[in-house]
């Protein structure tokens, strides 16, 4: 049976916590209660824990709080053997299901009323996020619980035994890459079978780690972790985590003159290695990996608020120049990577000395149908389609990337379109790669397909395969916009976020030709109000906590930025409109990434 939990609402749990960090251990301990007149519950989703079941959890977390010294006593040592077994005891004892242990207001109850003592001696003077819950890989209990989440194995005879083999730190390394690893407990439980076994003499434990999760996440395109069994999978994050291990070591000093190696080293530095791809049928095929994967060049154009070179960069594509002629949009990638080449002007009238790129790669503005290209904005994106393709052939890039509208790849309409691109492409020595991809299929929370060209040269084209999706379904709204709607207090943010139960519809609003910041046309409008969301426009803030249960809030800019899952730091310049423009024809950043990667896999391979 699964249990909903009492819900500290961030209006009346941030004055609680100031107030409590004043106070003695045993004054909270007189604070303690299963139950607070503050708290509210979902509305659905299994049983309210009773007051007895709240009672018993906090006896078992009191004994194991004593025998680690609370409440006069700790050390680090007895710390970390009580966060060991405290994530066993609240995984296995509170019924919770992820879905509600995901909600930061439910870990706020636990640390301010049922259990405010424990919290305080575990972290004394803790800081906001170490109580409240508002990064939850940091919460004095919530971290624990997901910890457990991610390691239990029922068929084991000690299930939570692997969390004796990552310190806190490191779980937190997986955790900050949940959406492309730390989502799969299948592929963290083989991690840590595989660490376990690792002979890291001489290395430190979180540089290893960290550079044995970066070369996973460089595989995460080609690799379907979740379809491959328990053996096979063990042995291809084994390969991976023993080219990691020699490549520190490589870079370590070396020893007699020559770098140390690990024994028994699977590969060698600068070796190459195969491994699988798993094929929706089932299929196996091989792909060879270089041990160092290279960095490749790019000029990046129609390049908007940077979102699609953002997730090119982290596929391993720097930029030597962009070009929009949106000054909005230059300033904004100019504001997040102040050392990149931006150029403000329009594509067209771009004439660039001879450069050598490995990338040409750009989101051009949608072009009109044959039918419709004598109206005023078909035309003018159909200039600007030229002029890439005039820019590809003068300066033949070994690989070129374009994405526009998907019935430019699939739609009868755009027969002669593609024909024409193919001919221009094909005499200059290119081969075509087209394809339709929806980016809730690579972890975004919103069903927004694009249509892709890649162009490539032999040897490179023949090794080129478009990515395929990573079959864990995308984030619902409410997941990735539920703590924020509840940022302003709004008590009633995770109903509403409840009812967000699915990844959301194309954000629609980029356009220069559109009106102001609203979520488009009445068929989009109708869409988000089926999720909860006001799309006539845009709000400048979340509910406030005097906000009705029935309310539909309107997103904020940040929060479609989120939709199109641009990171939190990449900052937006100009107004309301200007900032929405650029967040509404962005490309999602893991999209690109995806594409990123498959390209710089054909391009290192030939």
């Amino acid at each position: 049976m699964s249990f909903l939990y009492p819900r500290l609402l961030a209006g009346q749990a941030a004055p609680l916590f100031e107030e409590y960090r004043g106070l003695a251990i045993s004054e909270l301990a007189g604070r303690a209660a299963t139950s607070h007149e503050s708290t509210v519950y979902v509305a659905t989703g299994g049983d309210r824990i009773p007051a007895d079941r709240l009672r018993e959890l906090r006896a078992g977390v009191m004994d194991l709080a004593k025998h680690a010294g609370f409440p006069d006593d700790s050390d680090r040592g007895r710390n970390a053997e009580f966060d060991l077994r405290l994530a066993a005891l609240l995984h296995a004892e509170m019924g919770m299901v992820p879905a509600e242990a995901a909600a930061r207001d439910v870990w706020a109850f636990l640390a301010l009323v049922l259990l405010p003592d424990v919290a305080f001696w575990r972290y004394p003077q803790p800081p906001r996020d170490r109580v409240l819950g508002t990064d939850l890989t940091r919460h004095v209990f919530g971290r624990l619980w997901w910890r457990a989440q991610l390691v239990r194995s029922p068929d084991d005879p000690e299930p939570y035994g692997a969390l004796r083999i990552l310190g806190e730190a490191a779980f937190d390394q997986i955790y900050a890459r949940r959406a492309a690893l730390g989502g799969s407990p299948q592929l963290v439980r083989a991690i840590l079978r595989v660490w376990k076994d690792l002979d890291l003499t001489g290395l430190n434990e979180r540089d290893s780690l960290r550079d044995f999760l970066k070369r996973l996440l460089r595989l995460a395109p080609f690799v379907l972790f979740d379809g491959i069994d328990e053996r096979a999978l063990d042995a291809e994050l084994r390969a991976v985590a023993m080219e990691s291990v020699a490549a520190l070591r490589q870079a370590a000093p070396v020893k007699n003159g020559e770098p140390e190696l690990p024994p028994n080293s699977m590969s060698r530095p600068g070796s190459h290695r195969t491994a699988t791809r798993v094929l929706p049928t089932g299929q196996v095929t091989a792909t060879t990996h270089r041990e160092e994967p290279r960095r490749f060049t790019s000029l990046e154009i129609c390049a908007g608020a940077g979102a699609q070179a953002l997730g090119l960069e982290l596929a391993g594509f720097d930029p030597v120049m962009l070009i929009d002629r949106n000054t909005k949009a230059c300033a904004t990638i100019s504001l997040n990577r102040p050392h990149w080449n931006v150029q403000c002007q329009d594509i067209v009238e771009f004439a660039p000395a001879t450069t050598h790129v490995d990338l040409l790669s750009g989101g051009l503005p949608r072009i009109k149908s044959a039918a419709a290209g004598r109206r005023t904005d078909g035309s003018e994106a159909r200039d600007v389609l030229s002029a890439a393709l005039r820019l590809a052939v003068r300066i033949r890039p070994r690989a070129i990337l374009l994405e526009n509208l998907p019935d430019l790849v699939d739609s009868p309409d755009f027969a002669t379109d593609r024909s024409w691109i193919e001919s221009e492409l094909a005499r200059a020595g290119y081969r075509l790669h087209w394809a339709v991809l929806d980016a809730a299929d690579f972890g975004v929370p919103q069903h927004r397909k694009s249509g892709f060209l890649a162009a490539l040269r032999e040897p490179h084209s023949s090794a080129f395969h478009w990515p395929l999706p990573t079959g864990v379904p995308a984030p619902t709204v409410g997941e990735v916009l539920g703590a924020s709607m509840a940022g302003n207090g709004w008590q009633w943010a995770g109903e509403w976020a409840a009812r967000a139960d699915r990844a959301a519809p194309a954000l629609v609003g980029g356009s220069e030709n559109r009106g102001g910041a609203d979520l488009g046309p009445t068929g989009s409008k109708r869409a988000w109000a089926a999720l909860g969301v006001n799309g006539n426009s845009l709000a400048d803030e979340p509910p406030g906590p005097d906000t009705p249960p029935d309310f539909q809030p309107k997103l904020t800019v940040r929060q479609a930025a989120t939709i199109q899952a641009i990171p939190d730091h990449w900052h937006l310049a100009g107004g309301k409109t200007a900032e929405y423009r650029q967040v509404g024809q962005a490309l999602p950043p893991p999209l690109a990434e995806a594409v990123g990667r498959a390209l710089a896999h054909a391009l290192d391979a030939g």
